[in-house]
């Protein structure tokens, strides 16, 4: 008999991986956790290099830690998201990797929606109105003003995909209507979702808000930058809950600064937790949260049960169920044929 397969997880965000242990251990696999968060790439390898499966939250995955490791075929991304992943490195080393995007779609739709209510209502800057009308024994609601119904207002989608359609399909009832960029959509998610997409000039310059839904690559890196922000109105807001690095933070400081936007809500950052220095803090047309919304108990929960999953169809044989390299796997296929 061959050596038990070896699952090794460089670092993790629930409280412990006792379930995770018990499970794989019932299939006589060799189970190792670490939380190697800011660890350096030989301290990464020395903890992963014998591993068949690596498990990674937010370590990152260079080609120094891939050329480390002596048997690894798999990889899984504890997330919906997968920049740290240096996903050409592992397509050349023929490893799979592939990432868990379905644990949390409604958590991150009904965060972005409650973000962009956050901006119409001015729920954040309300309560200093309250407070200030308290001290003063009458209401003095000028800091808050103008707000505007929902109703007949543009939201601009930026990506459609699994969270920006979900968006999408709650919001439609509170009579917005939307302008959608999303030039990957095949034709037959465009008919499903009964939408037509256009340019992101378009969805821009037309949009009252602007939520952000796409992965974070070289195509999508500060997507809003000064030349973009430009184009959305004095009084459009900028929502994102998916990647810090859509946004170049210094040109949104300028543009709220300047009043080129009327104000922005965001979710996730470059540096997480943000540094001190970070640009927005401070800001008063600003609303931030700390990167929860991908969290949710259930979210919790599901996102466990699907890397189990997916390491139970590994040892199977079968899977990956989301791959984000499919061509290894093809590669494996041809040389098994011709092997």
């Amino acid at each position: 008999m061959g050596e038990p397969i070896k699952v090794v997880v460089t670092d993790y965000i629930e409280a412990d991986l006792e379930w995770e242990a018990a499970e794989l251990a019932k299939r006589g696999v060799r189970f190792e956790c670490h939380q190697l968060k800011g660890a350096t790439e030989d301290e990464v390898i020395a903890r992963t290099r014998d591993a068949d499966v690596v498990v990674v939250n937010m370590v990152k995955i260079t080609p120094a830690v891939i050329s480390g490791w002596e048997r690894c075929r798999l990889v899984i991304r504890h997330g919906a998201g997968y920049d740290n992943l240096d996903v050409p490195a592992l397509t050349a080393a023929g490893i799979v990797a592939e990432y868990v995007p379905d644990y949390c779609r409604d958590e991150v739709a009904e965060h972005a929606i409650a973000l962009l209510f956050a901006c119409a209502r001015k729920v954040v800057w309300s309560r200093k109105v309250l407070d200030d009308s308290v001290a003063r024994g009458e209401w003095d609601f000028r800091p808050v003003v103008p707000m505007f119904r929902l109703a007949g207002t543009t939201l601009g989608i930026v990506g459609c995909g699994r969270i920006g359609s979900a968006v999408l399909e709650k919001l439609r009832h509170f009579g917005m209507k939307f302008l959608i960029c999303d030039p990957y959509l095949s034709p037959r998610r465009r008919d499903d979702l009964d939408i037509e997409t256009v340019s992101l000039e378009t969805v821009l310059r037309g949009s009252d808000f602007v939520t952000l839904h796409t992965p974070l690559n070289n195509e999508t890196r500060y997507l809003m930058n000064a030349r973009t922000i430009a184009m959305m109105k004095p009084s459009a807001y900028l929502i994102n809950c998916s990647r810090g690095g859509m946004v170049h933070t210094g040109d949104l400081r300028d543009a709220l600064l300047a009043g080129t936007i009327a104000g922005a809500a965001i979710d996730v950052y470059e540096k997480e937790p943000p540094r001190p220095d970070y640009p927005l803090l401070g800001l008063d047309n600003v609303v931030l949260t700390p990167h929860l919304s991908w969290y949710s108990k259930d979210a919790e929960r599901t996102i466990r049960e699907k890397i189990l999953q997916d390491i139970t169809m590994f040892l199977d044989g079968a899977g990956p169920r989301i791959p984000i390299n499919p061509e290894v796997l093809q590669g494996r296929k041809e040389t098994r044929r011709h092997g």
